[in-house]
């Protein structure tokens, strides 16, 4: 009997999550219904189209791959008391510096010259988020809207440098030059951008949740964002838990951004990082900012949105329904948000 009472309160901790995704559905199917010539077919098609395909179906999983080193770095924010919104930014420096530093002949090995990549990459990451860090530590800003103010800054500005000083001018794509090709992350179902980096990152979820819930130091993390006050009864620091776990955000970011450039794209293009950094959130929310839990939600949203670009394209839409549904994800995911605000608990909800 217990055990069904333990399943009955997950169930219920999970309900606005399940929500949230099941809108998302929603939402995909009501505008093929709506929009489609066809609309029964175009539905059938939206649950097994992503399978049918290799392409779609390692393009699935590498998305996944890519939400989940953001979402788990948000999801540690999220425990530890603070909300990253600066996550686009983020991924775009970390991705642009990882296409310098690889498009740049270096006199090292290879293995060498991509780990130097994926280093400056969580720097520069983390070093976006320090500046919000600081700022709430010492100064008491909100991290919400200095991480999104910073992000709005370095976006413009990377995109100055891609089309600016480095951009390859042997093509007329907005982008840096194309990785030399023994520094790219081979695909392993080509023509999909599938690569090894899906399991590096399931791995890296798994050890996210081990640090917060199987170390000392994880639970002063979770204790800092759930309940400060008791923390600093404890002889704990809340303010250090929450300026550690921002910055480990943003590395997180980086390295989400250094995975699409060394594995995905080759290239650092405009406008990549475009909803990467509000889906990983979305992601971590859904999890209920469970390191585990971004697997299952980051290929649930991965199939959503795969779904929803291949329906845009099969169905000939003017319009791509992805930004519906992520606007229906992250509304349906604020309400669980303002009904703890309305109660009177002004907190995070982990």
């Amino acid at each position: 009997m217990s055990f069904y009472v333990r399943l009955y309160k997950k169930i219920g901790k999970y309900g606005s999550s399940f929500a949230a995704v099941g809108v998302g559905i929603l939402v995909s199917l009501l505008v093929l219904v709506v929009c489609a010539g066809r609309p029964v077919q175009a539905a059938a098609d939206f649950f097994t189209g992503v399978f049918t395909s290799l392409y779609y179906a390692g393009s699935f999983l590498n998305t996944a791959s890519l939400l989940m080193w953001a979402a788990v770095g948000a999801a540690v924010a999220i425990r530890s008391g603070s909300l990253n919104l600066g996550g686009e930014g983020q991924i775009y420096l970390g991705g642009f510096i990882a296409a310098v530093i690889l498009g740049t002949p270096l006199p090292v090995p290879a293995a060498v010259h991509i780990v130097t990549a994926g280093t400056a990459a969580v720097i520069v990451g983390g070093f976006s988020a320090l500046v919000p860090a600081l700022l709430k530590r010492f100064r008491g800003s909100s991290e919400l809207l200095t991480s999104f103010f910073l992000s709005s800054f370095t976006i413009p500005l990377v995109d100055a440098a891609v089309a600016g000083p480095f951009r390859d001018d042997t093509r007329n794509l907005l982008a840096t030059a194309v990785i030399p090709e023994q520094l790219q992350l081979p695909a392993l179902f080509p023509p999909s951008p599938f690569n090894i980096s899906f399991f590096a990152a399931v791995a890296f979820c798994l050890a996210g949740a081990v640090f917060l819930f199987r170390t000392k130091t994880g639970s002063r993390l979770c204790l800092a964002g759930s309940a400060p006050e008791f923390s600093r009864y404890a002889g704990y620091h809340p303010d250090a838990a929450s300026f550690w776990g921002l910055c480990f955000s943003g590395c997180c970011h980086g390295m989400c951004g250094f995975f699409a450039v060394w594995g995905t794209y080759y290239t650092c293009h405009s406008g990549f990082y475009s909803g990467m950094g509000w889906n990983a959130l979305s992601c971590a929310l859904i999890a209920q900012s469970h390191p585990a839990a971004v697997i299952p939600s980051a290929l649930l949203l991965s199939w959503i949105y795969t779904a929803s670009s291949r329906a845009s394209m099969v169905q000939s839409f003017s319009f791509d329904m992805a930004g519906l549904i992520q606007g229906s994800v992250l509304f349906c995911i604020s309400a669980r948000f303002a009904v703890l605000w309305h109660r009177g608990k002004r907190k995070l909800p982990v």
